[in-house]
């Protein structure tokens, strides 16, 4: 994974605001409806969106090898490309506004290492 993309994903995930080269994240707060998120850009188009409704994604018309890049960086997103058709986590995606389902990855990230704590014997 580039750099960039992990310091995008980072600061998105985060809630921080981020600008490197053609890839923006920024931040948003409603105080009055005590709500929050982040969004990232790529070339300017919306491509992921984090709020108390979820993590959704999308290529946004642009199905590239950099924006694939970018979403593969966010938890639980596994984008492949077969000849002309893309798959999000196994199964055919037309690039469209999707949710994705993070607390199963956060869930995942910790069985890991709670498993890699156990095999090694390590005290957290």
């Amino acid at each position: 994974m580039k750099r960039i993309t992990e310091d995008a994903i980072s600061a998105f995930m985060n809630g921080d605001d981020f600008k490197r080269g053609n890839t923006e994240v920024y931040t948003w707060a409603d105080s009055t409806l005590n709500m929050k998120g982040s969004v990232l850009l790529l070339h300017g188009h919306t491509i992921a969106t984090l709020d108390a409704d979820g993590l959704f994604i999308t290529l946004a018309g642009w199905a590239s090898k950099t924006t694939k890049e970018r979403l593969n960086g966010l938890p639980n997103v596994h984008i492949v490309q077969k000849n002309t058709e893309w798959f999000l986590n196994g199964e055919l995606w037309d690039g469209s506004l999707i949710k994705v389902d993070v607390d199963k990855a956060r869930k995942n990230q910790s069985a890991q290492a709670e498993e890699a704590r156990k095999k090694f014997n390590v005290e957290w």
